[in-house]
């Protein structure tokens, strides 16, 4: 094994994985699979750094919701050195073409309760980023996809819109759905996404489906999360396993 100290490298060579979940059924199996964990508390979120599969990582909770989630990407770049984020979980489908059960890799997010349209400004702008989509980066996607369609898991491709709200009502999914063509809907990803895009780091996020985003979602959630959580990090542990393959290949 590489030391933890000296694994990072001065080659342009992605190394040090950084992975956020909100909730513990989210994150605590990739936590428990960390090798030589070294643990720290910053901001409210809890973070893990050490090694699955001999590749670096840092494995963070960040507790649901925007800010949340944004406070605990920060830290993460600030404090951890993360070469690329990764934001997993569960999400909610806004789409009939995607179902429970489903995998939904981002091809780009936005924050779809920004909303400065008294202003003059479309909704869902974000000011500094001037723009409304943040794309996720394409080599981190595309890759979590095949290994998703490899594992036999049925993937959908498309916007991923982030909110503080549980998405319960038909309404608010058909909302989301007709003004910014999502096809998923959650409270942290375009939070990742916006904290990485200032700061110029790689991203993606990887949803599986728990529930329609609709007047049965209460009853689908709780029936659901746990599986939909096990499918999303399935498919990042294979993502490290991948990863792994590569640094043989260098050193």
């Amino acid at each position: 094994m590489i030391p933890f100290q000296t694994l990072k490298i001065r080659s342009g060579v992605l190394l040090m994985i950084g992975i956020i979940g909100a909730m513990d059924v989210e994150v605590n199996t990739l936590k428990k699979k960390i090798v030589n964990p070294v643990p720290a508390e910053i901001a409210g979120c809890s973070f893990i750094c050490g090694y699955i599969n001999d590749v670096m990582v840092c494995v963070a909770q960040c507790n649901p919701g925007k800010v949340n989630a944004a406070l605990c990407t920060q830290a993460m770049i600030d404090h951890f050195d993360t070469d690329k984020i990764i934001n997993i979980g569960v999400g909610c489908s806004l789409s009939e073409d995607v179902v429970i059960k489903n995998l939904v890799i981002a091809e780009d997010v936005c924050q779809y309760d920004i909303d400065i349209t008294a202003l003059g400004e479309p909704k869902g702008y974000i000011n500094g980023l001037n723009r409304i989509k943040i794309q996720t980066d394409k080599e981190i996607s595309d890759k979590l996809s095949r290994i998703a369609v490899l594992s036999g898991e049925k993937i959908r491709r498309g916007t991923i819109a982030s909110g503080d709200t549980f998405i319960a009502k038909s309404t608010l999914k058909q909302e989301l759905k007709n003004h910014f063509g999502a096809i998923c809907g959650e409270m942290e990803g375009a939070a990742v996404g916006h904290v990485c895009a200032a700061n110029k780091i790689p991203f993606a996020v990887l949803r599986s489906v728990s529930d329609g985003g609709d007047e049965n979602a209460q009853m689908d959630y709780p029936a659901f999360k746990k599986i939909a959580a096990e499918k999303s990090t399935a498919i990042i542990l294979k993502y490290i396993a991948a990863e792994k393959t590569q640094l043989e290949l260098l050193f």
